[in-house]
């Protein structure tokens, strides 16, 4: 039977089932174009940085930090601007702007993990309207039933059951995926502000050695 069919005998939770499934694949695309954008090769930046920075040239490093897009370069970009603040004062610095940064990476996280906990218990819910039509119709019919009365509700009960699974799966896929990705940007600001941390700082105390 043709996927159309299947729709059409699922009932009206296949329906909502079927947009959830699409705003699940809009949220999955949009974070991971974002993270696409937001993750660099942060080894790379920081070298090009410090070569910059070597040259006692703040401007044009800010500027490279200002054109790259990621919550790495905005890190970098702030402790370039506290460098004159002293170790402490930069470290602080770090800690707040990458606080900031965090809830922008895990933005619209919650849809898809929402979406993948309540697709199965939305199926249920069509089972059990799918075999609130099959008793109804016993109850209307007596005993001896002929199929083609009651395989609508059937039908309803089993591809609500599958359309719900078939949502959930993918999208706590997806989900785990995402979760990974955030991770792994989040790693990448951790070793890029303690890395730009320390040679700040060394920089600082060596331009102050007499």
């Amino acid at each position: 039977m043709l996927l159309p069919k299947l729709i059409a005998h699922g009932g009206p939770m296949v329906w909502v089932l079927f947009v959830v499934s699409a705003v699940a694949v809009a949220v999955f695309v949009e974070r991971l174009l974002y993270y696409h954008r937001a993750q660099i090769n942060s080894a790379e930046f920081l070298n090009g940085v410090r070569n910059v920075l070597k040259r006692d040239n703040v401007v044009e490093a800010i500027s490279i930090c200002e054109a790259t897009p990621g919550p790495v370069a905005r890190l970098v970009r702030i402790a370039i601007l506290s460098r004159e603040r002293g170790r402490d004062r930069m470290r602080e610095g770090l800690e707040e702007a990458g606080l900031s940064e965090v809830p922008r990476l895990e933005e619209k996280l919650s849809v898809l993990a929402t979406i993948a906990q309540i697709a199965p218990i939305m199926g249920l819910l069509g089972s059990v309207l799918g075999f609130v039509k099959v008793f109804e119709v016993m109850a209307r019919e007596g005993p001896y039933i002929p199929m083609h009365l009651v395989s609508p509700g059937v039908w309803e009960s089993l591809l609500s059951t599958g359309a719900g699974l078939a949502v959930a799966i993918p999208a706590y896929a997806g989900y785990n995926y995402l979760v990974s990705r955030v991770n792994a940007i989040v790693l990448d600001m951790e070793k890029a502000s303690t890395e730009m941390l320390n040679y700040l700082s060394d920089s600082g105390n060596n331009s102050k050695a007499p």
